[in-house]
């Protein structure tokens, strides 16, 4: 299994390349099962979950061509040949709950099995079913599956998020474009992510207004045809990499980001005094000569803090001038970085969903694992910053969200490899 050896203490400079937006691509690919007509996405991540999603895909009979390296992804659903999303396959990333609202849409019935994914907390999927019973699917859980039946085909309708999910507002945002009649949702989800599959639907000739607003307004069309779509960048990406010259010094540019995509963390890093500035091409980060300042971070949906950029904020916070407080409302269990950064010499306390982080003079390189996806590359930041080397294991996880990390960092001055066992063994 591979590993990730980091020697810190080098201030980053440079420039870095934003990829496509993970969640965004696990959405919109599979839109492509509401039409007969081909789907090609373009710049779309390299990733495990990407080809994750394209064996799910071409189990129930699309054809995926990886085009470009991968860059392109060419999707032709021609014919539906499987309705049932196996386990094998769904057990291993929670997004491929997306197939259940285009299949049922397209094809009238679905089987997909209740999925897997990272262990940080409950996402049950019952907005999901409850947002497609409101469209007219009859719904039954049977044996780990979800089997789904709209006969006479699903019906526009009006519903309520009572909390927000994006990935119940992806699903219902597919089936209610093939649905009869207007189908509202209300306090849906507001991430790019939504306004971004709403594009590449609309694209496909969907009628579609309001996505990236807290109400979403669809009218149901006979069927869609095939579309290009660019991706976009990924924000959790890219704050991600605008905390590394945050939490090591120096400065990096970061090719292809916007403020528009990570607006809270760009207030939360110039209030802990991290300059944050406008380029032709993206955006340039860099520590300014003063000591991190302190911060209350709470996570809420987009446009709050996300969740997804609590861990990495968390090891910038290990060495900030004072106590630093993060609140997690999005999830349980998202503290689990929190003891691997402890043995680095970091100082927080845990109680519930709040940890308490009182900043260090300094962190020291130490061995780690890590146990979700943001937890491993808060780990990489650490290390970038720690005295002396750190080795950060079960870095499958890192993989599934993150493409050529060590490449990306290492062309920023970072000394930093991933040993593999098959390496050590030659």
């Amino acid at each position: 299994m591979d590993r990730i050896a980091i020697r810190g203490g080098v201030p980053l400079k440079g420039r870095i390349a934003i990829g496509g937006a993970k969640n965004a691509c696990l959405a919109l690919m599979p839109a492509a099962l509401l039409t007969d007509q081909p789907l090609t996405l373009t710049n779309a991540p390299r990733l495990s979950d990407i080809r994750t999603m394209t064996q799910l895909l071409e189990s129930l009979g699309c054809e995926v061509a990886a085009l470009q390296g991968g860059r392109v992804l060419a999707i032709g659903a021609e014919r539906i040949a499987s309705h049932r999303a196996d386990y094998e396959i769904v057990r291993r990333m929670r997004a491929s709950i997306l197939v259940l609202g285009p299949l049922l849409a397209r094809e009238g019935r679905a089987e997909v099995s209740l999925p897997g994914g990272c262990a940080i907390g409950a996402r049950p999927v019952d907005l999901h079913l409850r947002g497609l019973e409101a469209l007219g699917a009859e719904l039954e859980l049977r044996d780990g599956y979800v089997h789904a039946r709209a006969p006479k085909g699903l019906r526009g309708a009006e519903f309520e998020f009572p909390v927000v999910s994006v990935g119940a507002t992806e699903n219902l945002l597919m089936a209610a474009s093939l649905a009869r009649g207007t189908t509202v949702l209300r306090n849906a989800a507001r991430e790019p992510e939504i306004a971004d599959l709403a594009r590449c639907l609309n694209a496909m000739g969907a009628r579609i207004e309001g996505a990236g607003g807290s109400e979403i307004v669809i009218e149901g069309v006979e069927a869609l045809g095939g579309a290009t779509h660019a991706v976009i960048p990924d924000r959790i990406e890219l704050g991600t990499y605008m905390l590394a010259p945050a939490i090591t010094g120096g400065e990096v540019e970061l090719i292809g980001g916007s403020r528009e995509l990570v607006g809270a963390l760009c207030d939360k890093l110039e209030e802990a005094d991290i300059a944050v500035e406008d380029t032709p091409e993206g955006l340039r980060v860099r520590r300014r000569n003063g000591a991190i300042r302190p911060l209350r971070v709470v996570t809420e949906p987009y446009p709050g803090f996300p969740t997804d950029l609590q861990a990495q904020i968390m090891a910038m916070l290990t060495l900030a001038d004072g106590v630093s407080v993060l609140e997690e409302r999005i999830f349980e269990n998202r503290f689990m970085h929190a003891p691997e950064l402890m043995r680095m010499g970091a100082r927080i306390e845990v109680h519930g969903g709040t940890a308490t982080v009182t900043g260090v003079p300094k962190l020291r390189g130490a061995p780690v694992m890590a146990t979700d996806l943001r937890a491993s590359v808060s780990l990489i930041l650490a290390g970038l910053a720690a005295e002396g080397e750190t080795v950060v294991s079960r870095v499958y996880h890192l993989d599934r969200g993150y493409e050529r990390v060590e490449e990306k960092l290492s062309a920023c001055g970072a000394h930093i490899e991933r040993l593999s066992d098959k390496a050590e063994a030659d």
